[in-house]
């Protein structure tokens, strides 16, 4: 009998390859490898497959091919955005009635069709570590408003959280619990790492909550400040 949860992540990048390196602490992981990983192999009778996938190619083909593969009785966590709530210019939550279609609300309708145990964790702008809101070389104008940011290593935390918490089901918003303006962040962040700020047009109010995931797991944020991610 194994001692472990088995894990495989689909998607060691930015996000996943931290992500397995702090999950295989306490638990048995593998990363997907394109030159290893057959259809055919063990990898896909794991626990639990977290996908982390980028959108940018062939998201919808790959994910339906993920869906398959893994295992009936294996356990889906699909990382996805919050790009979904793009209609809305309001407070919204995981019970906002989304009517608009896009890639991402797309991929989780069909993995929702296809898969029993999927738990959904939509995530806010992914910041933290050398991805500085503000220092980036092509954007200049911005558009100002509340963000919606979290932290590398919140989304990892609670990712463990949920692993051992055997939490099968379910969608979660995963967002820092405070909203500073995005000129202010910038400003901030612009006085620590010298670059220039750039000008800022119009303004947005759309909050996304994550009380859910807070209340499900009596989550306590590593980072709930964007403010402060970089110090």
């Amino acid at each position: 009998m194994r001692d472990k949860k088995s894990i495989g992540v689909v998607g060691c990048g930015w996000l996943g390859k931290p992500l397995a390196k702090t999950l295989s602490d306490t638990l048995d992981v593998e990363c997907y490898s394109r030159e290893t990983t057959t259809d055919g192999s063990s990898f896909w009778q794991r626990d639990t497959i977290i996908v982390a996938v980028n959108t940018k190619d062939n998201y919808l083909q790959t994910l339906k091919k993920i869906a398959k593969l893994t295992a009936k009785s294996s356990n889906i966590i699909l990382m996805s955005s919050i790009s979904v709530y793009r209609e809305f210019d309001c407070e919204v939550d995981e019970n906002s009635n989304i009517t608009k279609s896009g890639l991402q609300r797309d991929a989780e309708k069909m993995m929702q069709e296809m898969r029993d145990n999927l738990v959904i964790l939509r995530l806010g702008g992914l910041m933290g570590d050398d991805r500085v809101s503000g220092r980036w070389k092509s954007a200049s104008v911005f558009s100002d408003g509340e963000v919606n940011y979290i932290h590398r290593d919140d989304v990892i935390e609670i990712t463990k959280n949920i692993l051992h918490a055997d939490i099968k089901n379910g969608i979660y918003n995963l967002v820092a619990p405070l909203h500073p303006l995005r000129s202010q962040v910038h400003k901030k962040n612009s006085e620590i790492f010298g670059f220039e700020v750039g000008t800022f047009e119009g303004k947005t109010h759309r909050i996304v909550s994550s009380d859910a995931i807070v209340k499900k797991l009596d989550y306590a944020f590593i980072y709930p400040n964007p403010l402060e991610f970089w110090l």
